[in-house]
């Protein structure tokens, strides 16, 4: 890993603890595991989704609301591996 790389990744870390520990233990693992084959787009998305709310992310986790449309593969990503941890 580069230093850039490993600097951003620090950075997506950091920002993966949120206000609210349900979303801490669902983003932080999902990066953990998944950064190492994320292409820069999908860095770069991750990293605006991020930057949303902590309350529509919880609710688009949760499949309690859709999820904005630039955000829907994402959050269908990020449900699918909560489902494999749980099951």
């Amino acid at each position: 890993m580069t230093k850039e790389s490993q600097d951003n990744y620090k950075a997506l870390l950091w920002a993966s603890r949120r206000g609210m520990l349900e979303l801490d233990v669902i983003l932080t693992p999902y990066l953990e595991q998944h950064y190492a084959a994320m292409s820069a787009s999908e860095i770069k998305l991750f990293s605006d989704y991020l930057q949303q709310d902590d309350p529509d992310l919880y609710a688009w986790l949760m499949g309690f609301e859709t999820a904005k449309s630039e955000f829907s593969e994402l959050t269908a990503k990020i449900r699918q591996f909560i489902e494999q941890r749980v099951n």
